[in-house]
């Protein structure tokens, strides 16, 4: 069963890049790498082989996974300045403790904490997603509960 993989269309312009890349480029020096190493004589103890059949394998699954995350892509796009509940996409000004922070809803492969982008499957992304501004909401974390409330939708 295909799942749909949320990404920005910058990001999806990015996976695009390195499968193109990786198909038209990095393919054909791996297959010279094994054409020059076959030609060394004994396969079975020749490591500049071996590595190669290695970095071909790597290279064959990043090549499958690409095609699979560009073909199921689902585009995430900013939700309408009026939207009244939290969606893929909304940056979210929430408070709790006191503090006040904002997130920005996004798909897991553009998930970078630090700068206030969590994913949408996420627990805490998760527990946003379909609230409205002013809502309290309570996210288990490992520590227990922490209780957020969404102070605006920006």
């Amino acid at each position: 069963m295909d799942m749909d993989y949320h990404v920005t269309p910058e990001r999806l312009e990015e996976l695009k890049v390195e499968l193109g890349d990786l198909k038209f480029k990095k393919r054909i020096e791996v297959a010279k790498r094994l054409k020059q190493a076959k030609e060394l004589g004994d396969l079975s103890e020749n490591s500049e082989y071996i590595e190669a059949r290695e970095e071909q394998a790597l290279v064959e699954r990043r090549i499958y996974e690409l095609e699979q995350m560009v073909k199921n892509a689902a585009l995430i796009t900013k939700p309408a300045k009026n939207s009244a509940t939290v969606q893929i996409g909304s940056t979210i000004e929430v408070e709790r403790d006191g503090k006040t922070n904002k997130f920005t809803i996004v798909g897991s492969s553009e998930t970078r904490p630090e700068a206030g982008l969590i994913s949408n499957e996420s627990p805490l992304g998760k527990a946003f997603l379909g609230h409205e501004a002013g809502e309290k909401i309570t996210v288990k974390v490992p520590k227990g509960e922490s209780v957020y409330t969404i102070v605006k939708i920006l």
